[in-house]
């Protein structure tokens, strides 16, 4: 059971890009962020309101804390989702896996906690595997020619929702999961509502089952499901052992993407996701990482 939770959880949040591509079949970027975490949203706040309503007040600093990272929250999806349109979902996916080299990187720099040897040279071999990934890959987009464009927005994906990842652990506690999540989805909701709002990108259209469908099946599937899987899994397992089961999730949403899209990747490419992988796995292994909460 257990075992079976877990990876229930990596499938769900690994196909979060499938999802995603299937909702820009309807509408642009912004707006199927936007409803992917309206949705998210509305469904925390009514089991908060139902199970203990007091839990979702929270003093003031802790307020402002959450409202910053559900705005950093806000930049990972609208950039990462962006991301999907301009490269394969298994690159894309591959990026946004980097966090814990930015979480690490932030650690070291501005809380000068020493980086092992062992971690310092997995930022060059990380570097090394991205460059391969992005030099070396170039594969069918629903906006073909832009691959570069593509990687760039899935690794300001990853850069910022290392910075949510920041940002929660100074509450996390004081907080509980859910309280966290209900505050910061409501403001990454707010901030990508308003942003589709004044860039004219409106959600798809009502009969637009496809988009519907992915939409929802991110936020029901891949946000709600899978990463409550994930959290309930630290009841038998370390968070360093969900950390690194993360690196899965790149993987799953490769094989479906090959299957469902026939996106393949150049050999090239896959070794340099290879390193990537290798490398990530170190840092997590030298600095463990205390969330099990990812990305997708």
């Amino acid at each position: 059971m257990p075992f079976l939770l877990l990876g229930a959880g990596q499938v769900a949040v690994g196909a979060a890009a499938i999802f995603a591509r299937l909702g820009l079949t309807g509408a642009s970027p912004l707006a199927v962020s936007a409803a992917r975490l309206a949705i998210a949203s509305i469904v925390l706040l009514a089991i908060g309101l139902f199970r203990s309503p007091a839990s979702l007040r929270v003093p003031r600093r802790q307020a402002v804390v959450l409202a910053a990272a559900g705005c950093a929250l806000a930049v990972h999806f609208g950039t990462w989702i962006a991301s999907l349109q301009y490269t394969s979902v298994a690159i894309s996916t591959l990026l946004v896996a980097t966090t814990p080299i930015w979480t690490a990187a932030y650690d070291a720099l501005v809380l000068h906690r020493p980086l092992t040897r062992r971690a310092l040279a997995a930022f060059g071999t990380a570097a090394a595997g991205v460059c391969a990934i992005v030099g070396f890959n170039r594969t069918a987009a629903p906006v073909p020619g832009h691959d570069i464009a593509g990687a760039l927005l899935a690794l300001t994906g990853s850069v910022a929702i290392a910075a949510y990842f920041i940002l929660v652990r100074e509450v996390r506690a004081e907080l509980g999961t859910r309280t966290i999540v209900t505050h910061t989805y409501g403001w990454a909701a707010i901030v990508l509502i308003a942003l589709a709002a004044i860039t004219r990108q409106p959600p798809p259209a009502p009969s637009d089952a496809t988009a519907w469908g992915g939409i929802l099946a991110m936020a029901l599937v891949s946000q709600l499901l899978g990463h409550t899987a994930m959290n309930a899994s630290l009841r038998w397992f370390t968070p360093s052992a969900v950390a690194f089961s993360t690196l899965l999730e790149p993987v799953v949403a490769a094989v479906l993407a090959l299957l469902l899209f026939g996106e393949a990747i150049a050999p090239t490419a896959i070794a340099g996701a290879v390193v990537l992988l290798a490398s990530i796995a170190v840092v997590l292994k030298e600095e463990p990482r205390t969330d099990a909460v990812t990305s997708g």
